[in-house]
């Protein structure tokens, strides 16, 4: 309750600074939008994610100067990377977890900084995509990346600059940091006049301009290199990023994307639907079977 309280009054006081001055409310904002909330719960999702965090083979990394905690699930010759999204954690990915190791796969997967059991009070994109990276370099690269939400645009991001992979699937996901900062102000009901002034602050804390902004990390407007396979998964009734990202997303990679639209499963549940982790399953151990090497037909 007194999270909830402090809350209320620091988005009063930052609508508040924003009638007064625009450059000063966005001023104010952008340090909300980087401070991650309380770590989820570990057993939020299921019963299930709890166990699954149990059984997982967990270690540690330094991502940008910080350390994440990493885990490891199966222990088979194909891989996959998994990226949780904003206030998430790698366990809610436990269904889907369950599936892919029962197929014989190996599962990779983070608690970005401030989530989950990585210690922490900000975080930003960068983080999920050098996590990636450093990831796909430890490891040797993986079969496909799936991404959740913020977690998606991070895996399209690092697949097309640090880590090159077969096939992406990519859940509720953004096509850029646009979307984001839009349902951040929305939930703050910040003045029209200020948005333009937190997208500028927004880009030169993440070291960008504007311009390069959307240059790193609109995946529509810089689709997946031709030889990567795209599955895309958005509900219709998602309230925190529309379908029609997912549309957009869809029409800048072609028929070589897939799209699978749910109904009434919304932002983050869609992840324990049983149809979308059967999908997502069978699309990333489809994907390993393909990239089999010659000299290995059984992909084992």
């Amino acid at each position: 309750m007194a999270t909830s309280i402090l809350e209320t009054a620091i988005r009063g006081g930052i609508r508040t600074a924003a009638s007064l001055s625009p450059a000063l409310g966005a001023r104010a904002a952008l340090p909300v939008l980087f401070l991650a909330a309380p770590p989820m719960p570990l057993g939020v999702s299921s019963p299930l994610a709890a166990a699954t965090e149990r059984n997982a083979d967990t270690g540690s990394l330094i991502v940008r100067g910080r350390p994440i905690t990493t885990y490891a699930w199966g222990s088979g010759d194909r891989s996959v990377l998994l990226l949780h999204g904003w206030r998430g954690r790698a366990t809610q990915f436990a269904p889907l977890i369950a599936q892919l190791t029962a197929a014989g796969m190996r599962v990779v997967s983070f608690d970005a900084p401030a989530h989950g059991t990585s210690p922490g009070r900000t975080t930003d994109l960068r983080d999920w995509v050098a996590a990636a990276g450093q990831l796909h370099e430890r490891d040797g690269g993986f079969d496909a990346i799936v991404g959740h939400s913020l977690g998606g645009l991070a895996a399209l991001t690092a697949a097309r600059e640090l880590a090159p992979t077969p096939a992406v699937a990519v859940v509720s996901a953004p096509t850029n940091p646009g979307r984001i900062l839009t349902e951040f102000a929305d939930e703050l009901a910040l003045p029209e006049t200020a948005r333009p002034h937190l997208t500028r602050r927004f880009a030169a804390r993440v070291d960008e301009t504007q311009a390069t902004l959307l240059d790193r990390y609109d995946a529509a407007a810089h689709p997946l290199s031709e030889s990567t396979r795209l599955l895309i998964v958005h509900d219709k009734q998602d309230r925190r990023i529309p379908d029609s990202e997912a549309l957009r997303l869809r029409e800048a990679h072609g028929e070589r994307a897939q799209l699978l639209r749910t109904s009434g499963l919304g932002h983050s549940r869609i992840l324990a639907a049983e149809p979308v982790v059967t999908a997502l399953a069978e699309f990333v151990t489809a994907a390993a079977q393909d990239h089999a090497t010659p000299d290995d037909p059984s992909g084992s």
